[in-house]
């Protein structure tokens, strides 16, 4: 039998965006229990100190950063607050989201549409350059974008956010090529998962009935599911796999035909 893969990552430091809660946050926890140190990064600094003490009750350490990634500004200061407490980052790991609820898209507001671009766009860009050129100078290391399946299943409801994720397909691509061969750069494509965010839709009976009937595995995702994924992206196991769009949605984005 094949020995069961084990992650090691004693001495790294992995930066996670929206790390204090959902997918992000059971990530955090993952690679925790891996041995990393981690910096926790997302609007509500209490949130992220919260995370820090859970990740320190398992014997690592973190740091809390309270920023909003769609701003410029605050992309570059988590960047030199990172680098001035750890001297190192060798995962960064895009997972911040803003999926709002609007009534139409006429009714779509520009001041809403920038806020839905910014933070799923246009800050993993600026995280990704500054994170990604710092890496390939020194020793490399890793970048993994969360992306959505609304990137290639969008809806009237998600257009702003489904453009923003397919942006996010797209410049995975082009960062992997930009800065490997030292640094490899790659995408989770995430389907429903239960989370405190989703928990508004991903829990009710139309959603239950709907993921029986349409989905392969019948179900949403826990965070915990995520994990594996994130844990081999960012390892020496995916030694040669980088630019890749990895789909984790329990057969969403191709549902079962009558």
């Amino acid at each position: 039998m094949t020995r069961a893969i084990q992650y090691d990552y004693s001495g790294k430091v992995v930066c996670i965006t929206g790390g204090s809660r959902g997918l992000g946050h059971a990530m955090a926890l993952g690679f925790a229990a891996a041995g990393a140190n981690l910096a926790i990064a997302s609007r509500k600094i209490d949130s992220c100190e919260a995370a820090v003490k859970e990740i320190r009750a398992m014997g690592r350490d973190g740091s809390a950063h309270g920023i909003h990634v769609g701003k410029w500004d605050d992309c570059n200061r988590l960047y030199d607050e990172v680098y001035a407490r750890w001297g190192r980052c060798d995962v960064l790991i895009n997972n911040a989201g803003l999926s709002p609820l609007y009534p139409s898209l006429v009714e779509h507001t520009e001041d809403l549409f920038d806020k839905v671009i910014g933070v799923n766009l246009k800050g993993p860009f600026r995280l990704s350059a500054l994170f990604g050129a710092k890496m390939a100078a020194g020793d490399g290391g890793a970048i993994i974008n969360v992306s959505s399946i609304a990137a290639i299943r969008p809806s009237a409801t998600t257009a702003p956010y489904s453009a923003a994720k397919a942006g996010l397909n797209a410049i995975t691509v082009a960062f992997a090529n930009e800065y490997g061969p030292k640094v490899r750069v790659n995408c989770i494509m995430a389907g429903p998962f239960h989370t405190d965010i989703s928990k508004g839709w991903s829990r009710t009976e139309e959603f239950t009935r709907r993921a029986k009937s349409n989905y392969a595995l019948g179900r949403a995702g826990e965070p915990e599911e995520v994990v594996g994924a994130a844990l081999y992206l960012a390892s020496p196991a995916a030694s040669f796999t980088t630019g890749a769009v990895l789909t984790i949605d329990g057969g969403q984005s191709n549902p079962k035909v009558a």
